[in-house]
């Protein structure tokens, strides 16, 4: 796992401080002008499988006349189609979303478009997903109840290229790397494939063999055959286990996972 040295990164600041937060800085897209607060015209996408969620980030940026809502999103499959009809700045994306959460969509989309900001909005601060937005490089990590100010404010910061977390989130990344082992018996995570993760979402979610083909647009051989890698990859050799582990990494959402239909 790459070393990332934080406290250089990310700094912590309350959202009534005027002082702009100290962020790392990533490389602008390369089409299009350095941006300030005062000049930009940010080309924002809002994912989230919530109809309402999506309504009051929209009244939210709405406010800010220098940022542009160019398209929303229910799910992470949409979002990547999109991303490359509408080319945005940036995503303020959910993670707990059935068909693709927001973590799987953020690493195909980093390479996909790898210019494009990403900043994930959710609920949960899990050490999980901490860990997967530390490995997938994701520009920003905010919590749902993060103020008003404390969101837009990360918007601004990564369209300029820079990397923004919330105060707590920030907080526990610093102490994860603290914890990391120093020497070589640090067991390395289980590599899955950007297909693989598709599958095992699609799995634990209560899918079978032909709707995971359907919806991905393959052949029930191939489903069968990703099916029997993450086993082998997992050590896993049933269905529950597959959908205990997709909980368990982040992969799935135990909230989304039972409220889907059997």
């Amino acid at each position: 796992m790459k070393k990332i040295t934080l406290s250089k990164r990310v700094s912590m600041v309350s959202p009534q401080e005027a002082k702009p937060l100290a962020a790392t800085k990533r490389s602008a897209p390369a089409n299009q002008p350095s941006k300030t607060k005062a000049t930009a015209s940010i080309r924002l996408m809002i994912v989230d499988d919530h109809a309402f969620i999506r309504e009051a980030l929209r009244s939210l940026v709405d406010l800010d006349k220098t940022i542009e809502i160019v398209g929303e999103a229910d799910n992470g499959r949409k979002a990547i189609e999109m991303v490359t009809e509408l080319h945005p700045t940036l995503l303020l994306m959910d993670i707990g979303m059935p068909r693709l959460n927001g973590l799987a969509a953020a690493r195909q989309i980093r390479q996909l478009a790898p210019d494009v900001g990403i900043i994930l909005l959710t609920a949960f601060g899990t050490d999980q997903y901490i860990q997967q937005v530390i490995d997938g490089d994701i520009h920003g990590y905010l919590l749902k109840d993060s103020p008003a100010s404390l969101i837009t404010h990360a918007i601004h910061e990564v369209a300029k290229g820079n990397t923004f977390h919330s105060p707590a989130i920030s907080r526990r990344m610093r102490t994860i790397y603290d914890e990391l082992p120093s020497g070589n018996g640090h067991k390395p995570a289980v590599k899955l494939t950007n297909r693989e993760i598709e599958v095992l979402q699609l799995i634990a979610e209560g899918a079978a063999n032909k709707q995971v083909a359907g919806e991905l647009n393959i052949s029930i051989k191939t489903v069968e055959k990703h099916r029997q890698n993450l086993m082998d990859k997992l050590r896993i050799h049933d269905t529950a286990s597959l959908t205990r582990y997709a909980i368990s990494s982040g992969v799935i959402d135990n909230m989304v996972q039972t409220l889907l239909p059997i």
